[in-house]
This record gives structure tokens, C-alpha cells and sequence, in this order.
């Protein structure tokens, strides 16, 4: 039998957060992790096999099929894309809160000059999951500026959430819904355009 390595890779990130949370990403930290999951000598390099940026990009990989499955359980039929771009990103903080901590840590490893573009990689595929989620189907330039304009919102929310000690997380929240409705009245301009100025928008065949 094949052994199931994603689920490995979480047992291994689920049992090193606390100790993220304590001292930061380290190396260390998935060596004894993989030891109290009693794995076998080694095979957390075989899990993450890029080393440390493995991990902390699994990580946001988990939170984000948390969130997803999360979200199954939200009626959408009634809920305007914003709505449910807004949900999402709750939703995806509800399931941070417990690792606030290692959140930050996760935070300052992206910041590092030499992880920078993995990071922006990662946030740019969680971007991509809400948007999908939230049933957007545009194949153009715009798919593009969506996913660019909400893994800038994710970026700036990010910084807010965690220093945010407020009830139900309200200064996030009003922080978030500001940032999007920017991101809204930018779509409508661009729509705007386009009706009136359509060989702006017209592919060279």
C-alpha cells in the first residue's frame, strides 16, 4: 500500500506549529514533529523535499482546503461576488486564529529577500482558490487583475489580522470590507471602459 503523503505532510505541519509558534520556522521543528508522529528516520525530507519553503507553503495549502471545506457549508445563491470574496477570507481567518502565532512566523519567513517570490506564489494560489470558489470563470486579463488585486488585499489584511485584539476581529473586518469595495468600484470603472472605449480591449488577431 502506497503510503498517503499529504496527509503525512499535515500530521507532520500540525505537530511542528507549536513549536513555529514558539521559536519560528526551523528545520528542527518538522524533525520533531516527524519523530512524535513516529515516522521514520528521515521521510520528512522525503515530505518536504524543498526544504523548510516546502512546509511553510504547505501550510498555507491546508489553511486554504480548510477553508474550502469550510465554505461547503455557506449558502451562495443569494451572495454577490464581493459577498462571497468577503466570506472566504473570514473564513479562512476563523480557521487561522489557533495558529495566530506561527501565522506571524509564517509572515516574517516571507518576508526573507530569498522567499519573497515563493511567497508571492502562495498567496497568489490562494487568491486564485477564492475567486474560483467564489464562481468566478474569466479566462482574459481580468482573471489576472482579480487575482492580483485580492492577493494585495490578502497581503494588507494579513498584517491587520494579526495585530488585531479587537471583538469578533471588527478592525479586520472593516479593514477588509474597505479594501474590497475598493477592488469592486475598480471593476466597475473597468467595465465602464471597456463599453466605451472597446478596441482598448480588443485582442490583435
Amino acid at each position: 500500500m502506497r503510503p498517503n503523503i499529504p496527509a503525512f505532510r499535515d500530521h507532520v505541519l500540525l505537530a511542528a506549529l507549536p513549536d513555529v509558534a514558539e521559536n519560528g520556522w526551523r528545520w528542527a521543528s518538522l524533525e520533531k514533529a516527524a519523530q512524535s508522529c513516529d515516522l521514520q528516520d528521515d521521510m520528512h525530507s522525503s515530505l518536504f523535499p524543498n526544504g523548510l519553503v516546502d512546509a511553510v507553503a504547505h501550510f498555507s495549502d491546508y489553511i486554504d482546503r480548510a477553508m474550502l471545506k469550510k465554505l461547503e457549508n455557506i449558502p451562495t445563491s443569494s451572495l454577490r461576488s464581493k459577498d462571497k470574496v468577503r466570506a472566504a477570507i473570514l473564513a479562512r481567518y476563523d480557521i487561522l486564529t489557533p495558529y495566530k502565532e506561527a501565522t506571524k512566523a509564517t509572515l516574517a519567513f516571507w518576508a526573507m529577500p530569498n522567499h519573497v517570490i515563493q511567497g508571492q506564489r502562495v498567496l497568489w494560489r490562494s487568491a486564485d482558490r477564492i475567486w474560483t470558489w467564489a464562481g468566478d470563470t474569466a479566462t482574459d486579463y481580468n482573471r489576472q487583475t482579480k487575482r492580483a488585486l485580492l492577493s494585495s488585499i490578502l497581503m494588507g489584511t494579513n498584517m491587520v489580522w494579526i495585530g488585531d485584539d479587537s471583538e469578533n476581529n471588527i478592525v479586520t473586518q472593516a479593514f477588509l470590507d474597505r479594501r474590497l469595495e475598493n477592488i469592486m468600484e475598480f471593476g466597475r470603472t473597468i467595465g465602464t471602459i471597456k463599453k466605451v472605449v472597446p478596441n482598448l480591449f480588443r485582442q490583435a488577431k
